[in-house]
């Protein structure tokens, strides 16, 4: 940046951008959400740069902030659950199974 543009900061991206990924999306945006998602997605990445700045020399990679256990237990075989149990409750059945509503058209 020139010492004329202080105080100006470059978007990471630009309004077309944000239309051009809309338009891979299929989404109709209009004007004032296009600058919406500029902005927000600028935010983003200026966020993501000061992470990227963030020294990890010598820091072992983690997937938790936090110290945590599984709590498995042992796989043990057992008897399944009888079939007039489970649809015991079942709001609608149907020749031992359970009824429910047509999802696919």
């Amino acid at each position: 940046m020139g010492a004329g543009d202080q105080g100006i900061e470059e978007m990471k991206i630009t309004k077309k951008e944000v239309v051009h990924v809309a338009n891979l999306a299929r989404l109709d945006l209009d004007e004032e959400s296009i600058g919406k998602f500029a902005e927000q997605i600028d935010n983003i990445l200026e966020y993501i740069d000061i992470l990227n700045r963030v020294e990890t020399e010598g820091v072992a990679p983690t997937s938790h902030a936090i110290f945590l256990t599984n709590a498995f237990r042992e796989d043990k075989v057992k008897e399944h659950l009888d079939r007039n149990k489970a649809l015991a409750n079942a709001p609608e059945k149907e020749d031992g199974n359970f009824v429910v509503p047509k999802v696919i058209g």
